[in-house]
């Protein structure tokens, strides 16, 4: 009887804690869709992106002129075998050298994506955390992520995470 009792009341506070659970969503796409950081971050990441497919685009460019010489060069027949591989050797380091540079520069945007936005990323978060402590939520879920299956109206955090973060 006395385990009983116990079990009882261990029940009881049990669903009593859960009921006082708080949960709350907000929708990240929405807020950093409306962040002026963001808008400034992704600017800034454009016109990087833009000067470095102008250097690819100079490097290509240089690299068909250069083929195209060799090959009125090679058509003439003013070239000997010897130097039609050198060319070739040339122009084939040449071309790798593109394909370096595409490579390197996917991961310097990448790179360059990651620089700007981590800090606008960290004080969104932060202030996530700070209005979650402050109002007492136990969960805050992200409803963008698109595993949020139900969720009152009255909990939509979005608009209050954009006053806080000054949207």
């Amino acid at each position: 009887m006395k385990n009983i009792f116990t079990l009882l009341i261990v029940c009881l506070v049990s669903i009593q804690a859960m009921q006082a659970q708080k949960f709350g969503y907000v929708s990240s796409t929405e807020v950093l869709a409306e962040h002026p950081q963001i808008k400034t971050a992704d600017q800034e990441l454009l016109t990087y992106q833009n000067t470095l497919i102008e250097q690819g685009k100079q490097m290509v460019t240089s690299f068909e002129s250069k083929y195209q010489a060799y090959v009125a060069e090679a058509n003439q027949g003013t070239l000997s075998q010897i130097q039609m591989q050198e060319k070739e050797a040339s122009l084939s380091q040449e071309q790798q050298k593109i394909q370096q540079f595409e490579i390197e520069v996917q991961q310097k945007i990448a790179l360059k994506r990651e620089t700007l936005y981590a800090p606008i990323l960290e004080k969104v978060r932060i202030e996530l955390e700070n209005m979650g402590k402050e109002e007492g939520y136990t969960f805050i879920f992200d409803s963008s992520a698109g595993v949020l299956l139900h969720a009152d109206d009255s909990e939509d955090l979005t608009a209050k995470l954009k006053s806080r973060i000054g949207i």
